[in-house]
């Protein structure tokens, strides 16, 4: 990077900053118009997207169902370029505006969930499996491992690869290089475990594919030979593993926006006036 920048004394936010994902973004939380949510027939509503993100919960989801339990489960397609996650109905659901989102209505009172870690572990904990009491600990520890280490992944060299106005070298060296760190702490840890949490396949094993095992597999901004993901031998192994079960193959599928399944549709507000709106909220605060 050759041009420099100096910060003003305060942000303020006077346009849009670039980027694929520039329509979308704000500083403030809130919505943004009225819009209620689909509800199913079946006991948990999902209202989601096949983003990495997306794709832990309806892996986890088809996982369960795969293995007999009563995990039947409504998707509803959340259009995030579109605005549909500041709607108001979404917001109830969840207040930080990202998806996924869940309700649970398998009880007496319907029960908000949100953050894909919470959702996993709140649906593994009900149903009692893909959970490993001896273990735990490690567990949970990769499993909030990958929470805190995919925005660099995503939202750092993601971004910046794939997504920014501009290729600049600097935060694309910066990102690619903890990108390969973490690459490298995973491909350490399974040198020697079939899976993160030893020898039981977990919610920790689907989280962290649906990012990293992704990654290596060259599904995530066709950036795998600039990462060179071939010469993580143990994460390529594991990732082909998870990669070829059938409820992994179907969870892949779900809240896919090319070739929309019927399960998939719903009412879409009209987003044309989206910015609009959102200056108007800003200045009127």
């Amino acid at each position: 990077m050759t041009d420099t920048y100096t910060p003003p004394k305060v942000w303020t936010w006077e346009h849009a900053n670039g980027g694929e994902f520039a329509s979308i973004n704000r500083p403030i939380a809130g919505a943004t118009h009225d819009k209620e949510l689909p509800v199913g027939a079946h006991p948990y509503q999902l209202y989601s997207l096949a983003t990495p993100n997306g794709v832990k919960v309806t892996v986890l989801f088809e996982e369960l169902l795969a293995a007999g339990y009563d995990a039947e489960y409504d998707a509803w397609l959340i259009r995030i370029t579109e605005g549909d996650q500041f709607g108001s109905g979404f917001v109830q659901v969840n207040p930080n505006s990202k998806i996924p989102a869940l309700m649970d209505r398998s009880g007496k009172s319907p029960i908000r969930v949100f953050e894909s870690a919470a959702i996993m572990l709140h649906l593994a904990e009900t149903f009692g499996t893909f959970l490993t009491a001896e273990a735990r600990p490690e567990m949970l520890s990769w499993l909030f491992w990958q929470m805190g280490s995919a925005p660099y992944l995503g939202g750092g060299f993601g971004h910046f690869y794939a997504y920014a106005p501009g290729k600049w070298q600097y935060p694309i060296d910066r990102f690619a290089m903890e990108t390969k760190r973490q690459l490298d702490v995973l491909d350490r840890h399974l040198a020697d475990k079939d899976w993160m949490a030893g020898g039981v396949y977990t919610i920790a094993d689907m989280a962290i594919w649906a990012w990293y095992g992704q990654l290596v597999l060259g599904r995530l901004y066709n950036a795998a030979k600039f990462l060179d993901v071939t010469s993580y031998k143990n994460m390529v192994e594991w990732a082909g593993r998870i990669d070829a079960r059938p409820a992994v193959q179907r969870g892949r599928m779900v809240n896919r926006i090319s070739g929309e399944p019927e399960m998939q549709l719903h009412e879409r507000h009209d987003a044309s006036d989206f910015n609009t709106k959102i200056q108007d909220k800003i200045s009127a605060q």
